[in-house]
């Protein structure tokens, strides 16, 4: 007997959504299970502290929650890109002990996007050269390439500049400054690649206004992280914008970033639905969810 695929119509509305709720769920486990694979297959990138099964879900169900729509095939690079992200951000913002060292990730990252192959024993590159390899498997990927390609060298430059910031902690970028390096979240990049991926003609057509509205809701979730992050962050010792300004003022940005993101997506809504959708749901995902944790595994 097959197993059943639609609830019975025992509870009304609530019994729906419930029943929605959890193929997401099950959508997440199995890209948590997934991420988990590729950490054993790179130990020394992913570290069980602080990379451990609490990182692997929390990334899948963003993911999962995000693009509900997609089957695990379809979000596997995504969330591979999101895990890739995580480790940038690792070996950048808390395991440099140079700006040398963080010109020479750079600069191998930057080799490998561009097709060369990585250097021996740097487990990062690695790691990206597995992601562009799926990635070039799809059409749209010669195209856009260069477009990918952009958003890693952003990300890195603009986690290398957080770097430098640290360095100086008498010398503190402005709230402006802060938020216009909200490209070291990695949201951005995560966004192309499954764009990209899915290989849809409407939504490639549509990529620059896509784009430009993802690096909208990046700010976005950039602020609405370092309020759910603030006692951690001060830990650890990173930049947060409570560091910068009062909650107030932050809360009151986050209002009005939010207000400029509906109105770059509603245009949108007509001609690329889904990818919109996709967006709107990024910010409802993450405003939910750093109410009470974070991303990392281990305080």
């Amino acid at each position: 007997m097959s197993a059943r695929t639609e609830p019975p119509d025992a509870g009304g509305d609530q019994l729906l959504i419930a029943a929605e709720q959890g193929r997401i769920c099950a959508l997440a486990a199995q890209g948590q299970r997934d991420l988990a694979k590729v950490a054993a297959s790179y130990p020394d990138l992913f570290p069980a502290k602080p990379f451990d099964a609490a990182l692997f879900g929390n990334v899948a169900m963003a993911i999962a929650f995000g693009a509900p729509w997609c089957d695990p095939a379809q979000l596997r690079i995504t969330n591979r890109v999101v895990l890739w992200g995580f480790a940038v951000d690792w070996l950048i913002d808390h395991e440099a002990r140079s700006r040398d060292e963080i010109d020479r990730l750079t600069a191998r990252c930057l080799a490998v996007a561009d097709g060369g192959s990585p250097e021996e024993g740097d487990a990062l590159g690695a790691f990206l050269a597995e992601l562009r390899d799926e990635l070039a498997a799809v059409p749209a990927f010669a195209e856009h390439r260069h477009r990918w390609r952009d958003e890693i060298r952003t990300v890195l430059v603009a986690m290398g500049r957080e770097w430098d910031w640290k360095q100086q902690p008498d010398q503190l970028p402005s709230f402006a400054e802060y938020l216009d390096n909200a490209a070291n979240l990695a949201c951005t990049v995560v966004n192309v690649v499954h764009w990209i991926h899915t290989d849809d003609p409407a939504t490639l057509k549509h990529l620059d206004a896509l784009l430009a509205a993802s690096d909208q809701v990046q700010r976005i979730l950039r602020l609405v992280n370092d309020l759910g992050t603030y006692e951690r962050d001060v830990r650890w010792g990173d930049l947060n914008a409570l560091l910068l300004v009062p909650r107030a003022e932050v809360e009151q940005r986050i209002i009005e970033l939010v207000a400029e993101a509906r109105a770059m997506l509603e245009p949108l809504r007509d001609s690329v639905p889904v990818p919109a959708d996709y967006l709107a749901r990024q910010i409802g995902f993450s405003s939910g969810f750093y109410r009470s944790t974070d991303f990392w595994g281990v305080s």
